[in-house]
């Protein structure tokens, strides 16, 4: 065996490894540290908005189910953040109109608009709460998204717990499929790089 094929080989191994690592780390994430059914705060994640700055599916599905759980008495603040990652429109200002279109009273909403991933949408809403002097918070995003933000928010001093935003409409198979494997790329890119070069303080 020639060494190049060597290095191919070693080369297939690490990074199927690396593919295994991020699916079991997903897999065996932490959805909660405490039983709590009541929170300070509801955190609902950032997604981009539309070329237009209005809100996409993925996002008014968050949010609306963040007005769900604020209706339903989970919290009396939500904590919308994310930045404008994709486009011009910072994702935390659009959701916030969103919510506010839905009812929510601008007095219990709080905008987060720099974070640009899910480490900081978790720091910078931290952040918010920790000047308030909040400890508790759910945190709302899409059931794809539940595993890697529950590895970050692990890491945070806050009572949590993760909250599925359900889809409006239904997604295709293909696409869940493609969401799901997108996230555990993004996993193994957490755990290699991201999670030890993470300097956020709350």
């Amino acid at each position: 065996m020639g060494w190049r094929t060597r290095a191919v080989a070693i080369s297939s191994v690490v990074v199927a490894g690396l593919i295994l690592w991020g699916y079991l780390a997903r897999r065996f994430a932490p959805v909660a540290n405490t039983s709590l059914t009541r929170f300070d705060a509801i955190i609902v994640l950032g997604s981009p908005a539309d070329s237009d700055g209005n809100p996409s599916p993925v996002q008014l599905w968050r949010v609306t189910e963040g007005v769900h759980e604020y209706e339903r008495g989970v919290a009396p603040h939500m904590i919308l953040t994310g930045g404008a990652v994709a486009n011009r429109f910072a994702e935390a200002r659009v959701m916030a109109r969103t919510a506010e279109a839905q009812g929510i009273p601008e007095s219990a909403i709080y905008v987060e608009p720099e974070a640009r991933n899910t480490i900081e949408n978790a720091c910078y809403a931290m952040r918010i709460m920790k000047a308030r002097g909040w400890r508790s918070a759910e945190v709302v995003t899409s059931d794809w998204h539940l595993e890697r933000a529950g590895l970050i928010l692990s890491r945070l001093p806050l009572e949590w717990r993760t909250h599925a935003a359900p889809d409006l409409e239904p997604e295709s198979s293909w696409y869940l499929d493609a969401m799901n494997w997108e996230e555990t790329l993004k996993t193994v890119r957490y755990l290699v790089w991201a999670r030890p070069m993470d300097k956020c303080e709350p």
